[in-house]
């Protein structure tokens, strides 16, 4: 039980050459594939290994056992997430509200999309959720949501835009997650995410007349 607790999750080594960086994406895809498949009960690193046609002793030079593999994926998915965020706030071809308005039909869409394994990944947590890396990739999501939403309540001051911010980030990921938990069709998930982007736009243009 102690070796949950605190579990190894850091990669042993990077891949420093094309073969190993194929051989670590190869090890991932296969990773990703037993755990929506099979389920945390069966996900074994002998089954990600026979799975991505690599022998164990290969998978263990980069992934010290299963609690380093899922934390990886999940690394591996809070960078993807992140990276298409920062992609729409930083993008100053469009106005702070136009970026907000962007960001949640995006994000509702992409919570929608990856369901499957973004609910894999939470029962995974508690392989890995004690361990001083988790805490520190949260620590710098969290650090860069706050920078990237700055970009959207310019116009709010201070203390009030870290509010402002939170407030609609957690109103984000909480009604996403929601609704991507029924099966809906297209439109009805469009339909959402405008009203939802409706809410929080008219939020900050409320906070910014407040100033």
């Amino acid at each position: 039980m102690s070796q949950r607790e605190t579990p190894c999750i850091s990669s042993r080594k990077s891949p420093k050459q094309a073969r190993s960086a194929r051989l670590v994406e190869a090890i991932l895809q296969a990773a990703t594939q037993v755990l929506l498949q099979e389920g945390m009960p069966r996900f074994t690193t002998a089954r990600v290994a026979e799975r991505a046609g690599v022998s164990i002793g290969s998978l263990y030079q980069y992934f010290p056992n299963k609690a380093a593999l899922l934390f990886a994926l999940q690394s591996d998915e809070w960078q993807q997430n992140g990276t298409l965020l920062r992609s729409i706030l930083l993008d100053e071809t469009l106005q702070p509200e136009q970026r907000l308005r962007q960001l949640v039909l995006t994000f509702v869409q992409s919570e929608y999309d990856e369901v499957a394994l973004r609910s894999a990944l939470e029962h995974a947590a508690p392989y890995y959720h004690d361990a001083p890396e988790v805490h520190q990739a949260r620590d710098r999501e969290q650090e860069a949501i706050e920078l990237m939403m700055a970009q959207v309540l310019a116009g709010v001051a201070g203390e009030e835009r870290l509010q402002v911010a939170t407030l609609i980030w957690t109103t984000l990921t909480s009604v996403g997650k929601r609704l991507s938990q029924t099966a809906r069709s297209q439109q009805e998930l469009s339909d959402y995410a405008a009203r939802l982007a409706d809410m929080c736009c008219a939020y900050r243009l409320s906070a910014m007349k407040h100033q």
